[in-house]
């Protein structure tokens, strides 16, 4: 035994500052190598060499099991959906359920202080009214023209000026729209407002479709007039809708889809769509959604999201997380969970409002699609659905995050849809108030053993350079390292050479 003591002693004294140089910077260099492989590697297929090989080989041996996402099919028809998507990036959309002026977001402003729209937003808003509600034939009537020169005024006060004078010319629809949008500080009120102007709105429609056939100018007043009667009819819905008259609306919602059916950068099936869980016609709204959740038409948080509430529905009041993981998910729980997969993947932000892991703000009047405005926009209305269906919020709580280890990394792969947009925080900054915290697409983590072999690679390189620079000292350090080291094996030694006879440890040594 002291023999062993003495020659481990003899070799560590024999140990040269060279030999020490040449062990660290070995280790370095070899942890550097895998360092470079594992970046590589998880910038290619998004996950861990190290982690994938222990997970694939070592798993199964050790008795555990293969927990590849089932989805993995999905990806093929993931990225054939990409290949037909065409929209633009960061494109800005109306909100579909954008609030009142004068009744809501006015309110909100003389209760806190605050301001609910961007200046961006607003200017927006002023492009779209200058679109739908202005042609190049309104200089010929004189209350058009004045409400021309209204919707480009920025002071609101100005406005509403502008359309009083409008109305003392003669019955304007667009002028009783700004008022009832701005002026009324009541949703009756506006109400009251957009009835008249239906009544002067639906004038002027027979008019003009009287005579669109006779050029090009009749036609355009013909255009003009058809987007004031379905903006109309459309606000008076959600009149309708806000006072609590909801089977109304989804009357005067499914009137007007079947009267303008080819209007449909008016988005009101999600106004239908939001009424009908109200009402809990979840027959309703599943039809809805099989008209227009295609591949061919672009998604939205609102058709996401309500396909994996109706799924979700189905399984959410039995479900239970420790049950599942002990008999695995049925096949309704796996369609519920891969409804909110897809879901989250769309717009990962709206999960935090609806488990109220955020605080939700007014919804802007325009909304990014699978950004953080879309997901204030969804939850400001749909939260109240998911809380009315026992245990959905708590089937998306355990569930949600999961979507994260099944997207692709880098984001330009995507896995579902197309390509998760990088300017969607930036975009979202502009639309949405100052005082809110703007959500931010959840990136993926570095792989534990990606930061191990960056920190040991990091280590020995220090260990190298300074036993180049100091070698004497560093060889002290070595062996006082070593002796330390093996201080515990020393002892048990010690302990076991005093407790067994002489005569068996030296029949032991021999051996």
């Amino acid at each position: 035994m002291f023999g062993t003591e003495s020659s481990l002693s003899m070799f560590l004294n024999t140990l040269t500052p060279k030999f020490y140089v040449a062990l660290t910077g070995t280790s370095s260099l070899i942890s550097g190598l895998i360092l470079i492989f594992e970046w590589w590697y998880f910038r290619k297929y998004g996950t861990s060499f190290i982690e994938q090989v222990s997970v694939s080989h070592l798993r199964p041996l050790l008795g555990g099991v293969d927990s590849s996402s089932p989805s993995n099919s999905n990806t093929s028809n993931g990225e054939a959906d990409s290949n037909r998507q065409s929209v633009s990036e960061c494109k800005v959309w109306r909100n579909p359920l954008n609030l009142f002026r004068g009744a809501e977001y006015n309110r909100y402003t003389w209760v806190t202080g605050r301001e609910p729209l961007t200046y961006y937003d607003m200017n927006l808003s002023a492009q779209d009214h200058q679109t739908f509600f202005t042609c190049d034939s309104d200089h010929l009537r004189p209350a058009d023209a004045i409400m021309q020169k209204a919707w480009r005024e920025r002071n609101p006060q100005a406005r509403i000026s502008a359309a009083h004078e409008a109305l003392e010319l003669e019955d304007c629809a667009t002028a009783y729209i700004l008022l009832a949008e701005e002026e009324a500080t009541t949703i009756m009120e506006a109400e009251r407002l957009f009835k008249q102007a239906l009544k002067a709105g639906e004038s002027c429609y027979r008019r003009s479709q009287q005579l669109q056939h006779h050029g090009t100018q009749y036609e355009a007043q013909h255009r003009r007039d058809t987007n004031v009667l379905v903006y109309i009819k459309r606000r008076l819905a959600m009149c309708s809708r806000k006072l609590g008259r909801t089977r109304e609306a989804v009357k005067m919602m499914r009137d007007l889809m079947k009267e303008f059916p080819l209007l449909s950068m008016f988005n009101i099936h999600e106004n239908l769509l939001e009424s009908l869980l109200e009402l809990q016609n979840y027959a309703d709204v599943q039809a809805v959604l099989a008209k227009y959740d295609d591949i061919s038409l672009p998604k939205s948080a609102t058709i996401c999201y309500t396909a994996a509430l109706l799924k979700a529905r189905a399984v959410s009041d039995k479900f239970s997380p420790e049950a599942a993981s002990r008999r695995g998910l049925s096949t309704a729980e796996m369609n519920a969970v891969e409804a909110i997969h897809r879901a989250v993947e769309f717009n990962p932000h709206v999960p935090k409002y609806l488990l109220e892991m955020k605080s939700l703000i007014l919804p802007p009047e325009h909304i990014l699609k699978r950004g953080d405005s879309e997901a204030i926009a969804y939850a400001f209305f749909h939260l109240q659905h998911w809380k009315r269906v026992e245990g959905a919020l708590n089937l998306l709580h355990c569930t949600w995050e999961g979507t994260f280890r099944m997207i692709p990394y880098p984001l330009e792969k995507g896995h579902l849809f197309y390509p998760y947009p990088i300017c969607t925080e930036t975009a979202d900054r502009e639309l949405l108030p100052m005082f809110h915290e703007v959500s931010v697409y959840p990136k993926k983590e570095l792989p534990f053993f990606i930061l191990f072999t960056a920190g040991l690679c990091s280590f020995t390189a220090m260990l190298a350079l300074l036993t180049h620079q100091f070698p004497e000292l560093m060889g002290v350090f070595a062996k006082a390292f070593l002796s330390t080291l093996f201080a515990p094996l020393n002892f048990i030694m010690e302990k076991v050479e005093s407790i067994l006879p002489s005569s068996l440890w030296h029949q032991l040594t021999r051996i």
